[in-house]
């Protein structure tokens, strides 16, 4: 009986999934949102030390990171158990690890070893700092990048130290940009008949994501630093207090800060000489908004949403997550789904295909629940299963 799809999309793919804590589950978690038969690898009961970082099986954490998946316990350290696994990867199209480096290795499950009974697999490889080099070896967490790969150093508030952001980003781009490196190798392999190995790091992931922050070092040799609420180079955006909290606006350009002066009540702001070019704004950001708050105090965050959209000026609320999920365009975009066989909700895939959408089919799976499934599908008989079971390979 076929696994169940979430996706018409990627439905030809097999990938095998070694991934643990964070980054690797969200590369995978993509493919298998995208009807990929994802078979997710685990280490049988008695042999696995945790899920690191990850949570209780049924935490939020681990639910939302392995749906769509099925579960196959299986011990490589052991002999008969990496037989089985090398057998899985004759037939299988994608094996995503994030081992440290050296770990493959010692298994015998690097992409040298899985090339050779494979030609064509494409094999991911997510790293804290690279498969070589200096800092190789090094163990790799989400903060540590985030501090190493600049962005702490231009987030928060001037003169009040280094902040993360709030969310991992280093370990969800890291395993994004792996899903997208592995699906750009299968659609050469369509071209070429060959795999090859995909890599990435949270150092190279986060230090990407910098983006034009990066770019203004690149090319002109500045280092941006902290600039709190208030967007580096266009002003002024940022946060503003109104008469119930606050207001996030976006003026990018002349054109826009008239029709926000304006909408506002401020065209008077727009004849002051300090005002009158961006970097004239950007030189006397302080002063501009401390004018723009007092301006903005005097009504409550919904009457200036209401207002400067009807001007064609860029704002928004700030919300906290409940409210975010309350947000009629949130709920309109199904930014959150249910899972079809549980009563469970979980944030959707946020691409929609026309004709293949992603859904989700299945809740994570038990550990091991689906071996004998998975098993049978490659081959192995009842009788290989009883005996693989009893040897304690899976």
């Amino acid at each position: 009986m076929p696994p169940p799809q979430a996706s018409a999309a990627l439905k030809r793919f097999t990938v095998l999934d070694l991934t643990r804590v964070r980054a690797g589950p969200t590369a995978v978690r993509q493919l298998a949102d995208w009807g990929a038969n994802v078979i997710k690898v685990e280490l049988p009961p008695g042999a696995d030390q945790g899920e690191a970082l990850g949570g209780p099986r049924d935490g939020p954490d681990f639910m939302n990171l392995h749906r769509n998946k099925r579960s196959l316990t299986l011990d490589l350290k052991s002999p008969a158990g990496l037989a089985v696994f090398k057998r899985l990867v004759a037939k299988a199209d994608v094996v995503v690890e994030n081992f440290r480096p050296d770990v493959k290795e010692r298994l015998g499950i690097a992409y040298a070893d899985l090339k050779a009974i494979n030609p064509g697999i494409v094999y991911g490889s997510i790293s804290g700092f690279g498969q070589d080099g200096p800092y190789a070896k090094r163990p790799g967490f989400d903060q540590i990048a985030q501090g190493m790969g600049g962005i702490m150093s231009v987030t928060g508030l001037p003169g009040h130290g280094p902040v993360r952001a709030g969310i991992p980003i280093a370990d969800l781009s890291a395993g994004l940009f792996c899903a997208l490196g592995i699906l750009t190798a299968l659609l050469e392999r369509e071209v070429s008949g060959q795999g090859q190995w995909v890599e990435t790091s949270l150092l190279q992931a986060q230090a990407f994501m910098l983006d034009f922050q990066a770019a203004r070092y690149l090319v002109k040799g500045e280092v941006p630093g902290q600039a709190g609420n208030n967007h580096p180079t266009s002003i002024p955006t940022g946060v503003f207090r109104t008469a119930d909290g606050y207001i996030n606006i976006a003026t990018t350009g002349g054109a826009i800060w008239e029709r926000c002066a304006k909408a506002l009540g401020a065209a008077h702001l727009l004849a002051r000489p300090q005002y009158a070019t961006r970097d004239l704004r950007l030189k006397n950001r302080d002063a501009l908004n401390a004018e723009l708050d007092g301006i903005m105090s005097k009504r409550d965050t919904a009457s200036w949403v209401e207002i400067l959209n009807a001007a064609g000026v860029p704002c928004g609320p700030i919300y906290d997550i409940g409210q975010m999920f309350a947000d009629p365009q949130v709920k309109h975009l199904g930014v959150a789904g249910k899972v079809a066989d549980a009563d469970l909700t979980l944030m959707a895939q946020p691409v929609t295909l026309s004709r293949t959408p992603s859904h989700l089919d299945r809740r994570p799976p038990e550990r091991g629940g689906d071996s004998d499934e998975v098993l049978s599908e490659f081959g192995f008989t009842s009788e290989e299963i009883a005996a693989l079971r009893a040897a304690g390979a899976i």
